[in-house]
């Protein structure tokens, strides 16, 4: 019970794409060491969104374009 419980949280949070969940784990990260600084942290996690969403919107371009050009015409 534990065990499927815990693929599917993996399965909720992780899903197809581990490297914009990595990606969101850093940018968390980030956010908390600068906002231990004196300096205001709100910026980064919106920021880290729109990089992480437009590089996995190029890399899911490159991917469809790749399988265009494997395929038989």
């Amino acid at each position: 019970m534990a065990r499927a419980f815990l693929l599917g949280a993996w399965e909720f949070l992780v899903g197809d794409d581990w490297p914009t969940a990595l990606g969101v784990v850093l940018a968390l990260g980030a956010t908390a060491v600068v906002a231990s600084t004196d300096v205001a942290a709100w910026w980064l996690m919106p920021l880290a969104a729109l990089v992480l969403l437009r590089w996995s919107l190029q890399r899911r371009a490159r991917s469809l374009a790749r399988r265009r050009l494997d395929a038989p015409s």
